[in-house]
């Protein structure tokens, strides 16, 4: 084993590899961790105050569900760059300011991915461009709506919801 530990697979967008650790309390174990790039969502809010949501069929969650537009980082590129082209491939949306929410680790437990959040105003429309393999509808729903979708368990999407409620900090709620 290296530093890193035993590579066990290696896929398309994630890797998995073996790794033995000892804790701090002092117990060895063998850890399975899957190693994944990272990705950005954005909380693109309009001058009326709605949300841009995808609905968009994902497979392992059993259907389509709700969420912001998000991707993969590609080739370590700044992760607002990942905003922003998913933004506009996605949702067919330019944003002029953009604000750092901050990140978030979607599963410590077994997971590296760490998922940055934007806050993107000013907002104009340009042509979507979603890959082959997204089946996606866009949305604009008002700000308190998807607040409310986000608990009562509509919005189910782990960046999503902290996305929703990091930005409703920043968002006038009627």
């Amino acid at each position: 084993m290296t530093d890193k530990g035993e590579k066990r697979y290696q896929g398309i967008v994630v890797d998995v590899r073996v790794e033995h650790v000892e804790l701090p309390n002092g117990a060895e174990l063998d850890l399975e961790i899957i190693e994944h790039p990272g990705g950005a969502a954005s909380v693109a809010v309009n001058e009326d105050n709605e949300v841009c949501l995808v609905y968009q069929y994902r497979h392992v969650a059993g259907g389509y569900i709700w969420e912001l537009p998000a991707g993969k980082i590609d080739n370590r590129e700044p992760p607002v760059v990942t905003a922003q082209r998913e933004l506009e491939d996605e949702a067919g949306v330019r944003a002029v300011s953009w604000f750092s929410l901050g990140s978030y680790l979607s599963s410590p437990g077994v997971f590296s991915e760490v998922i940055h959040l934007w806050l993107a105003r000013s907002l104009t429309t340009v042509e979507a461009n979603p890959d082959d393999d997204e089946d996606l509808e866009v949305h604009w729903v008002p700000f308190a709506q998807a607040l409310h979708w986000a608990l009562d368990g509509t919005i189910r999407d782990g960046k999503s919801l902290v996305g929703l409620y990091r930005a409703a900090h920043y968002i006038e709620l009627d």
